[in-house]
């Protein structure tokens, strides 16, 4: 197995190794994601093991991030001080555990709200927008735009018709806030609230919920994955702290 200290690579061999084509990796290197490539007497690339160990850090973290933030974070390694470094891969995960608490909350809204008595509706139960937006810590606009795509659809009372959310209609705009905070689109919401509404969309909810469930356990595993090949890139570099020394004292 190659180690740190293994000999100068081509370009298709880095290729290989991390699962990219020639060209991938050729693209890599323009965008600054490789450090400087040196070039032998007839100008063929010589790849080193930090390259290859920044192709598979970039690989992992645009699992993990996207692709433009894994750029961000593996030109970071090759031009910054670590500390800059360890707060950008803190930040991805701080992410991922928002991600995390947010999924975990809708699906318990999901299970309550749905299943919550709406009976014995009373107009002193009802709320404006501004009201509502206040409850979900929301912005009106965002209850309006719900309105628009039919999500959560209030009645309209005379003579100014303004809005006034129902205790049913209140709860498809709770529903609605803890989806959208899992990461459901407007399109799947408009195709499942008819469903929760009749009480049958449940099942299609858990599925959901448990798909992107599975998608942030991925992208949390491909970070650690992605950790141990930026330690390796620093440890091939010699990089413990780019950290700018201290001032001498006059």
């Amino acid at each position: 197995m190659p180690t740190l200290k293994s000999p100068p690579t081509r370009t298709v061999d880095v290729a290989r190794r991390a699962g990219y084509s020639v060209q991938q990796v050729r693209n890599l290197e323009r965008d600054g994601v490789l450090p400087p490539v040196a070039r032998s007497a007839a100008g063929y690339r010589i790849y080193g093991e930090v390259h290859l160990q920044s192709v598979l850090a970039y690989r992992a973290l645009a699992v993990g991030t996207g692709p433009v933030e894994a750029k961000r974070i593996v030109r970071a390694v090759h031009d910054r001080p670590v500390p800059d470094v360890l707060a950008l891969l803190d930040s991805a995960h701080a992410r991922l555990d928002r991600e995390r608490t947010d999924l975990r909350l809708a699906r318990e809204a999901a299970a309550a709200i749905s299943a919550e008595p709406v009976e014995d509706v009373r107009p002193s139960d009802s709320m404006s927008v501004s009201e509502l937006a206040a409850a979900l810590g929301v912005r009106p606009s965002t209850l309006r735009h719900w309105d628009a795509e039919g999500l959560a659809v209030p009645d309209r009372v005379p003579p100014r018709e303004t809005r006034r959310y129902s205790p049913a209609q209140t709860r498809d705009a709770r529903i609605v806030h803890q989806l959208r905070a899992a990461g459901y689109r407007i399109g799947q919401l408009r195709e499942l609230l008819p469903g929760l509404r009749r009480g049958h969309g449940s099942q299609d909810v858990a599925a959901g919920l448990a798909a992107r469930d599975m998608s942030i356990a991925a992208r949390s595993r491909a970070l650690l994955d992605a950790g141990a090949a930026l330690s390796a890139v620093l440890a091939a570099t010699g990089s413990t702290s780019h950290a700018a020394p201290p001032r001498k004292r006059r």
